[in-house]
């Protein structure tokens, strides 16, 4: 049987030793069930209803607006669900509606509340409401997919540019390699911060600005890891065989030593987005990040520092961005241990050590 078959390729043994990570296996599951969730929230978290059975009819409010006429009001205004005179009217003979999870969105104000704001939790706010009247769960529940998204878009970006940069400086050396050491050492000592500040000064907040100036900055770090993994390919005797077979410099990068070279950019995935996520809210805290009113994790850390009395703003968010890092920190752990060359080297191979036994 030859030594490398599907259920003896290295991938396969790489998941395998991943597994046996316990703490970082089910961090995996944890933190992807939270994002898919996430991606759903406005089925689990919307002032809307699903689906709306009126007088014979069925109505879609989570697709379509429809004027409070429509349901026996007076005004030809968007129908606000929230409203007790329209709850009486779907809980009417023969009306019916099904309501989201939690029945208020990121930016619904709960204008019944018998509580001044920010109020402390109820069993209709059940993580209590910010100094503006919104629904602390919604806010986390959409705060935590912006912070999320942000940080796979920047990790992504990051890393597009970091392996591109690594690879030229890796493998073609020389003055390449001099001139690119110069440029990162000055565009380094740049002032992040300061061109944060300036450029939010001229230009409108936004996210995609935001992801275009963090980008700038965060390739540099893992350009040099894959930098040093070129350097140390490109003078093995695949490479040189690929050369004398006369292979393009691009076709050698791509299919010969980028893949045997992408160790350490899968490895330090899960702290970039850590990073990530703490850059964004840090931001968002400082007001130099997202647009005002978009759900922001930064933001609620800012209001309960604002609000120092109002416990459950502080300690909801701080929860849920505590969780989340040491989700992605237990990942990136066991995403290190599963590809340590020295522990491969260790471990046999499934189908050897069943040889063995035999």
């Amino acid at each position: 049987m030859s030594a490398r078959t599907p259920g003896n390729s290295p991938s396969r043994r790489a998941w395998l030793r991943f597994r046996r990570n316990r703490l970082g296996y089910w961090s995996l599951l944890a933190f992807c069930t939270m994002v898919v969730l996430s991606l759903f929230a406005e089925l689990i978290s919307n002032d809307r209803p699903l689906i709306v059975h009126y007088e014979g009819a069925n109505y879609y409010p989570l697709f379509k607006d429809y004027p409070e006429t429509t349901f026996g009001g007076d005004f030809e205004t968007t129908t606000d669900f929230l409203d007790p005179f329209i709850r009486e009217r779907l809980a009417a003979d023969g009306n019916w509606a099904v309501f989201p999870l939690n029945h208020y969105g990121p930016k619904t104000l709960n204008y019944f509340a018998t509580q001044p704001n920010p109020a402390p939790p109820t069993r209709e706010n059940w993580l209590g409401t910010d100094d503006r009247g919104r629904d602390l769960l919604a806010q986390l529940i959409y705060g935590f997919r912006v912070s999320v998204l942000f940080a796979l878009a920047l990790t992504v970006t990051g890393v597009a540019l970091g392996l591109l940069a690594g690879a030229l400086q890796g493998f073609f050396g020389g003055k390449t390699d001099l001139a690119f050491q110069r440029f990162i050492e000055i565009w380094g000592a740049m002032p992040e911060l300061y061109l944060l500040i300036i450029f939010s000064a001229i230009f409108a907040p936004s996210v995609s600005l935001l992801l275009v100036l963090l980008s700038l900055f965060g390739w540099m770090g893992l350009s040099d890891y894959v930098r040093a993994e070129f350097l140390r390919n490109r003078q093995l005797d695949y490479v040189r065989a690929a050369r004398a077979l006369g292979v393009g410099n691009w076709q050698i990068i791509v299919r010969h030593i980028l893949p045997n070279s992408l160790t350490p950019v899968v490895t330090f995935l899960p702290f970039r987005m850590s990073g990530a996520i703490l850059a964004l809210t840090s931001l968002d805290f400082l007001g130099l990040g997202v647009p005002p009113g978009t759900p922001s994790l930064g933001e609620l850390l800012s209001q309960g520092k604002n609000n120092i009395d109002a416990w459950w703003i502080s300690l909801s968010t701080f929860a849920v961005l505590v969780l989340t890092l040491l989700l992605l920190t237990f990942m990136g752990d066991a995403l290190r241990d599963a590809l340590d060359p020295r522990k491969v080297d260790r471990e046999p191979a499934p189908a050897d050590a069943a040889g063995a036994n035999a």
